[in-house]
């Protein structure tokens, strides 16, 4: 099969970085797409990308694209996933991949419907030293899984106009930073969570500031989360079983991890490279194309955005679109 063809739709900071590993990847970027002709063009001169358009629509109506990676902002995915799967186009979507799971399940149920394939872009269900994570803990090697530790703090400037603080486009913490929190947490547990206890502190645009989120699932294995965008904390997760812990700092991309044993034995690993993040990202959709993946990380992605529904439900924060 050709290399498949790649389109841009959102040519912001976090496109440059993909459009950048996609170059490594030795990809073919094809198109590239915004609102504004301008940021287009310029995006496209800079890689570039021979096709360029001015308004996604268009875009997405050109048959020679094989794949759309969306970066817009996260209350855009909806709508921009749909279109691109309507117009028979493969997705790669960042984070969060929709606003609420009732989105999500219309979207899976059309790339079904149109056997094209669809995920999203979270790092942590990617990443080789993750891999290597989950058949440790599988495996029993440092026991029977009981708790899960992950916290996460990103400190936003004080900005009521910022669309991090906007409900009217999603913002808050929890769809923002909480999603990579809750999907590495997710990622270890053996089955999904069926109680979910949290408590929040909203922020005064209504939308959600910090919070504190416990999950436990029928094995009574339990995770502890904390969120707060308005103050600086390690992204650390810790998974610990009866026999010892894993401690993964800087989590979203780690290609690091130490187990530390009851015994006293510590152990170290090195698995993958944090600069290639995105890169990863990029295999495995080339490996969906060419039906060579062995993992739907969908299925995962689902899992989260309905733990996200529920939690915000307890919080009784609804987006005025929803």
């Amino acid at each position: 099969m050709s290399k498949a063809k790649w389109a841009i739709l959102g040519p912001g900071n976090i496109a440059e970085e993909f459009v950048r590993a996609l170059m490594e990847s030795n990809a073919e970027i094809y198109a590239v797409g915004s609102r504004s002709y301008a940021r287009a063009k310029k995006f496209a001169d800079s890689y570039n990308i021979k096709k360029v358009y001015g308004n996604y629509e268009d875009m997405l109506r050109d048959d020679e694209i094989d794949v759309v990676y969306i970066s817009t902002p996260h209350c855009n995915h909806y709508y921009y996933i749909m279109e691109s799967l309507k117009n028979n186009k493969n997705v790669l979507c960042e984070k969060a991949i929709t606003v609420n799971g009732k989105q999500l399940k219309k979207l899976i149920d059309l790339a079904e419907k149109n056997k094209l394939i669809l995920a999203e872009a979270m790092t942590i269900y990617h990443m080789p030293l993750y891999k290597k994570l989950h058949n440790i803990v599988a495996s029993g090697q440092i026991g029977k899984l009981k708790m899960i530790q992950v916290s996460f703090g990103s400190c936003k400037e004080y900005d009521v106009k910022s669309r991090f603080f906007n409900k009217e486009l999603a913002g808050g913490a929890l769809l923002d930073i909480g999603t990579y929190a809750l999907s590495f947490a997710r990622y270890f547990l053996s089955s999904n969570p069926n109680e979910v206890l949290t408590t929040v502190k909203k922020f005064e645009t209504g939308v959600d500031e910090e919070s504190g989120i416990v999950l436990k699932n029928s094995m009574d294995e339990m995770a502890v989360i904390s969120l707060t965008m308005r103050a600086k904390m390690p992204k650390v997760g810790v998974i610990a079983g009866d026999l010892g812990y894993i401690t993964v700092e800087d989590f979203p991309r780690a290609d690091k991890a130490v187990i530390n044993y009851n015994d006293g034995r510590t152990e170290v690993l090195q698995v993958g490279e944090k600069p290639k993040a995105l890169n990863y990202e990029i295999e495995y959709i080339n490996s969906c194309i060419s039906n060579e993946f062995n993992e739907n990380t969908l299925n995962l992605s689902v899992d989260v955005m309905n733990i996200m529904d529920a939690i915000r439900k307890q919080w009784k924060i609804k987006y005025p679109f929803e």
